[in-house]
């Protein structure tokens, strides 16, 4: 009965585009029948046209047929900052790199319903992320494949094997004489560049298997953050599915080179993953509901959004203590990310570094007493302390700037000499003085006592 349901499903809704629909697809038709682009195309303006306020269409450019490959960029966004002022945390995702991979698509739309139409619904969780975050969500990376039913692009290149990150020409399909060779590819590489510099998270979601993946693809060997990584592994199979497979893409899935998920960790520095949902393809739609069959990865999803920010560095200063030619300086990782590149810095009252200190790193979640050569410390009036440091491990990993707070700052003055400048009888130079007056009154003295 349920194929039979998921026939007439499909026969009433084929007819759709022939009726001029001017809206999106039916909530119950969305439930079982996978998106066209032209689907895809009413749904998101409509998203932007009924949440002005939450919701920004933008295209990231078109695909080999000039369909646009829209990016629909999800936050609170009557504020550019969060709420105590900082940045906010910065979320990318697409879906749809093969064509035929549908539910790699259908959860990247679920995703970015789930933001738009429960924080419009007052869902608190849905509200307090997106007071902190944007969310740019890339459906449909392909859509001249998705319509094709077909896993390439329209020049029969598969899409993720044609980025510029161990790119190779032994790959199936992988580019028309090298990386970026697809303008879908292209585009999705743009984006990046121009938006998501300092994203903190990168999904790209397929199917073919039941796995959440990491870097890297081309090689087994496990990534500079593993221990980022597996503290993700930790706590999804702890609280949502202890079955969920998570591990390397080289050894769970199958070696591969020059794909998104690797550009994304080994070019832009992100914690990156691959979200393959299941191993079907090809088919138009389900007997399922989507929301039901995806809803293990949707909270998966959920809880790598939510926490996002704990997903870089973030160092805390509890003191910085100068004394002659060294400093001790005590620090915090409050996030589940190391550093292993991480100065302190003095900037001069004219903006300019004026010293570096030398490397050191802040394990995740923890803590770290650092004591620092300074022999070549010179302070000005007017210029002040600053960590600069690489938010991940990975040597891509971008690099901050945060300033030290004055009042974590102390200096105890010493002599050249080293001694501990001091008062009355303590004090060296008060010494030194009593010495010399003695030996200059003891023959005197020594007069007194033989006369006497």
């Amino acid at each position: 009965m349920r194929g039979i349901a998921l026939v007439a499903l499909l026969l009433l809704t084929s007819f759709s585009p022939a009726l001029g629909n001017a809206t999106a697809q039916p909530d119950i038709i969305e439930e079982y029948w996978y998106h066209s682009y032209l689907s895809l195309t009413q749904q998101v303006n409509q998203w932007e046209a009924d949440y002005p306020d939450t919701v920004k269409l933008v295209t990231a450019g078109q695909t080999e047929l000039g369909r646009e490959q829209w990016v629909v960029q999800i936050s609170n966004w009557a504020n550019d900052t969060a709420p105590n002022g900082s940045a906010k945390t910065k979320i990318y995702i697409d879906g749809g790199h093969h064509g035929n991979e549908h539910l790699g698509t259908e959860l990247a739309f679920l995703v970015a319903e789930y933001y738009i139409e429960e924080s419009a619904s007052g869902n608190e969780e849905a509200l307090a992320v997106l007071e902190t975050t944007e969310i740019h969500v890339m459906i449909m990376l392909n859509a001249d494949g998705n319509d094709a039913d077909n896993r390439w692009n329209n020049n029969a290149i598969d899409l993720n094997r044609n980025y510029d990150h161990m790119w190779t020409e032994e790959e199936t399909r992988s580019g028309r004489g090298g990386p970026f060779s697809e303008s879908e590819t292209r585009n999705n590489a743009d984006y990046m560049a121009e938006y998501m510099v300092d994203a903190d998270l990168y999904v790209t979601m397929h199917t073919g298997v039941w796995i959440l993946a990491y870097p890297w693809g081309w090689t087994g060997d496990m990534p500079a953050d593993w221990e980022l990584y597996t503290h993700m592994a930790d706590e999804i199979h702890a609280n949502i599915s202890p079955d969920l497979p998570i591990r390397n893409a080289n050894a769970g899935i199958y070696p591969t080179h020059g794909t998104s998920r690797d550009y994304g960790y080994g070019v832009m520095g992100y914690p990156t993953f691959t979200f393959e949902t299941d191993d079907e393809q090809f088919l138009p739609g389900t007997t399922e509901r989507l929301s039901d069959r995806l809803g293990l990865e949707l909270e998966v999803m959920r809880y790598l959004i939510r926490d996002a920010w704990f997903w870089r560095a973030h160092l805390e200063v509890e003191s910085v203590e100068i004394s002659g030619d060294e400093i001790t300086l005590d620090v915090n990782n409050v996030a589940h990310a190391s550093t292993a590149n991480a100065t302190l810095q003095w900037i001069d009252s004219a903006g300019e570094v004026g010293w570096n200190s030398s490397l050191f790193s802040v394990n995740a979640s923890n803590s770290s007493h650092v004591l620092l050569d300074s022999t070549n410390l010179t302070m000005d009036e007017g210029g002040y302390w600053n960590l600069y440091y690489q938010v991940r491990v990975v040597e891509v990993s971008r690099w901050v700037n945060e300033t030290v707070d004055e009042s974590l700052v102390s200096v105890i003055k010493v002599e050249d000499d080293g001694f501990l400048l001091g008062y009355g009888l303590f004090n060296p130079l008060s010494l030194i003085m009593a010495l010399s007056v003695v030996a200059i009154l003891k023959p005197e003295l020594s007069e007194i006592e033989i006369s006497e």
